[in-house]
């Protein structure tokens, strides 16, 4: 062999080996924080989160590490979770709720956010619009604020002789106020008297709830946030103790022995969800991802706590469930 050839050969060589080398070496596992509530509902939802993940590629232990903290309502447990996420350096977070939004932006302006399950991102200072999120963070909201009044209305509808309905909200919230302000609006032409029922404590619940059950024709409405689902299974035995017909915000409630539940499906915003953690994961910027509202809401209606309440529901209303519990 000629020595310029040679050295031709050996240079490609010393060239090809660092090339082969990289080629060989292992794609770097990604890492996603998850705040989520700790609950059957969000457990099921949470599945689905990953099912779908899976689906577009991202397997946990193999090309993505999944750090979950399952949370419960207090303030005090959000704030040290989002802490503890933010500290591992994730590439994305998902959250699930207003309530996990808040201590996660105060902890983080750079990682990015995907939530779903908040009401009112825009009002609440976690986006600068719908259209263009302009921060870190993007996701899924669970309604507009006019669906609150659908709830005003659908109590009338099953419950005709309700002519005064407490709703449960939590005052300390933007959505808290801004649902109550609907509902108020709504009520006086389907001839209802609304009253605010604070949910920051079990006990302040059981309180109000006795207290406003001592008058005739009474409802309830139950407005989603982090404490009105941390008491759900009081709330619920409330109800039924005190022969309340009630409309909650999503189908767990009525599953679970609540009369109606009309809300959005959680299990598609986190579905949703995982798309867009898997579109940050590939490149794209959560300023740059539209937050998406619902396209369906689901009705669901348990017939027998209907039938324990002493309520026929009109067929019209059947005929719109999409869902019926016997």
């Amino acid at each position: 062999m000629r020595r310029r050839e040679f050295i031709t050969l050996v240079g490609g060589v010393a060239v090809a080996l660092p090339l082969a080398a990289r080629a060989q070496q292992p794609e770097r596992m990604r890492r996603i924080g998850v705040l989520v509530p700790d609950d059957a509902d969000s457990r099921t939802s949470y599945a689905a989160f990953l099912q779908t993940l899976q689906q577009l590629g991202w397997i946990d232990g193999q090309n993505v590490r999944i750090e979950t903290r399952w949370a419960g309502g207090s303030a005090s447990d959000l704030r040290k979770y989002a802490t503890d996420i933010v500290a591992l350096a994730p590439d994305v977070i998902f959250a699930n709720g207003t309530a996990a939004m808040v201590p996660l932006l105060q902890a983080t302006h750079t990682v990015p956010i995907v939530f779903a399950n908040v009401a009112d991102p825009v009002g609440a200072g976690f986006v600068d619009t719908m259209a263009h999120p302009g921060g870190n963070a993007t996701g899924f909201i669970q309604f507009e604020y006019s669906l609150s009044g659908k709830w005003v209305e659908l109590l009338k509808q099953i419950a005709p002789g309700v002519t005064r309905a407490a709703v449960l909200r939590d005052p300390n919230i933007p959505t808290g106020i801004g649902q109550f302000a609907v509902i108020q609006s709504v009520a006086p032409s389907v001839g209802m008297e609304v009253t605010a029922i604070s949910v920051r404590d079990a006990d302040e619940i059981e309180r109000a709830i006795t207290a406003f059950a001592r008058s005739p024709n009474g409802g309830l409405i139950v407005t989603p946030s982090a404490l009105t689902l941390a008491h759900r299974e009081l709330i619920i035995g409330l109800a039924a103790q005190h022969k309340l017909p009630a409309v909650y915000f999503r189908r767990y409630y009525a599953a679970s022995g609540g009369l109606v539940s009309y809300g959005y499906d959680l299990v598609q915003q986190y579905r949703g969800a995982a798309g867009y953690v898997d579109r940050i994961l590939k490149g794209e910027k959560p300023a740059d991802l539209p937050v998406q509202a619902p396209t369906k809401y689901e009705l669901v209606i348990n017939l027998k706590t209907a039938k324990a309440l002493g309520l026929t529901i009109p067929p019209s209303v059947l005929a719109r469930a999409d869902e019926v519990i016997e």
